[in-house]
């Protein structure tokens, strides 16, 4: 049997050379019993290269067997693949054969077999090494001649760093690599496909086929595909229900496609997803972060009221005052009294009485109505009451200020 003749049995579609690749290799492997491997993305197709070796191997007329590893729940996965005696868990009213023991003398399809549990590999290892596994609850081997062909969209060499996969699990499987193409390394069939599942579907909801101008063609075939023929299908059926005009034009293909050319979201919010920050947690750290530059500061100012400044801490001291005021017409910087810190408006000198003798860092309040009450007083008092002046100065109108005042009882 001929590559060709194949395609039509299986209702394969498509001329690309490493598509013809992967089934040559498994019509060459098809007559032993090595296991194989087949890799490849969501949507290409994986599923129809175990019926194809199946199929042409001598076990053709025993059982296949096709499991979805990643849709049974880890907890009854070595029930469902290898069986169980009956009480050897909750729910287990009769003892109940598994998959292995069933496929004896056949052919067994484990697809998404990189979602298998740790220990759940263990056991599949010993059946691939030696031929044999126990049931759940039971002591007694049995022994079973089954060919196992796995798929997986996973990179399993990368899985094994991660320790979500057996190394020697993998050797074993891979015996026989398959590798499925994307659609957007095989250009030339994605026409062809189109075509096909077209005409399926105009016969299917008894409608003309729909047809593409060339412009429409360029765009199909220079789309990214990233859910590859299961993707390419479900648009067709979706333009082929919704549009009336069947013939369609690359403007109203583009309607169908999802946009793959956005950009990745802000380092930020994946850096906040993977470490599970919320915004409160964020807040929480520049305040934090805030509250100690701001102790330094007072540090400083307090060698540079006692000692002779020198350069280093003159350039220590602007850092850090370019770092937390970006304002200097609405906050204060560095007033002194003989007992306390605070903050006064730079275009303003210190007088030389009101150096510091014995200075105290007192503590600051990170509450932000605090810190609103301390900065509404501190502009009253220094435009002497002037609410106008005031308001100006905290950059806010003068009747959200008489509100304030009134909120905070300022007097």
């Amino acid at each position: 049997m001929d590559i060709q003749s194949i395609k039509q049995r299986f209702g394969i579609i498509g001329n690309s050379p490493l598509l013809n690749r992967a089934i040559d290799i498994a019509m060459q492997v098809a007559s032993t019993d090595l296991t194989v491997l087949i890799t490849g993305e969501s949507g290409t197709g994986k599923e129809v290269f175990p019926q194809i070796i199946h199929h042409l191997s001598p076990r053709k007329h025993g059982n296949y067997i096709a499991v979805n590893c990643g849709a049974i729940p880890e907890g009854t996965i070595d029930s469902e693949l290898f069986g169980h005696e009956k009480g050897s868990f909750t729910g287990a009213h009769e003892a109940r054969k598994g998959y292995f023991e069933v496929a004896n003398g056949g052919t067994i399809f484990l697809d998404e077999v990189a979602e298998l549990p740790l220990s759940t590999q263990v056991r599949l290892l010993r059946v691939l090494e030696v031929g044999e596994f126990m049931k759940v609850g039971s002591s007694k081997v049995i022994k079973t001649d089954v060919r196992v062909v796995a798929a997986t969209n996973v990179n399993i060499p990368e899985a094994i760093e991660k320790g979500k996969f057996r190394q020697d699990l993998f050797y074993r499987l891979n015996t026989v690599p398959i590798y499925i193409p994307p659609l957007r390394e095989r250009k030339e069939d994605i026409h062809l496909l189109f075509r096909k599942f077209a005409a399926d579907f105009a016969e299917k909801y008894h409608m003309p086929p729909l047809r593409l101008t060339s412009d429409a063609v360029e765009v199909l075939k220079n789309y990214y595909w990233p859910g590859n023929v299961r993707q390419l299908k479900n648009i067709t059926e979706q333009i082929s229900i919704i549009e009336k005009d069947k013939e369609v034009t690359a403007d109203v293909l583009r309607l169908y496609l999802p946009d793959t050319t956005k950009p990745a979201l802000p380092v930020l919010y994946r850096q906040q997803e993977e470490d599970h920050f919320s915004e409160r947690d964020l807040l929480y750290k520049v305040l934090f972060d805030m509250k100690k530059d701001i102790t330094e500061l007072k540090k400083i100012v307090i060698d540079i009221l006692e000692k002779n400044p020198d350069d280093s801490t003159l350039e220590k001291t602007k850092a850090l005052l370019v770092k937390h005021v970006s304002d200097a017409d609405a906050l204060d910087l560095m007033h002194t009294k003989e007992d306390e810190i605070k903050i006064v408006h730079p275009k303003e000198t210190v007088p030389e009485e009101e150096k510091f003798h014995s200075p105290e860092i007192i503590e600051e309040s990170l509450s932000l109505q605090d810190k609103e009450k301390e900065m509404i007083r501190k502009a009253l008092e220094k435009h002497n009451g002037k609410r106008k002046d005031a308001a100006r100065e905290l950059g806010i109108s003068e009747r959200t200020l008489y509100r304030k005042i009134k909120e905070y009882q300022i007097r």
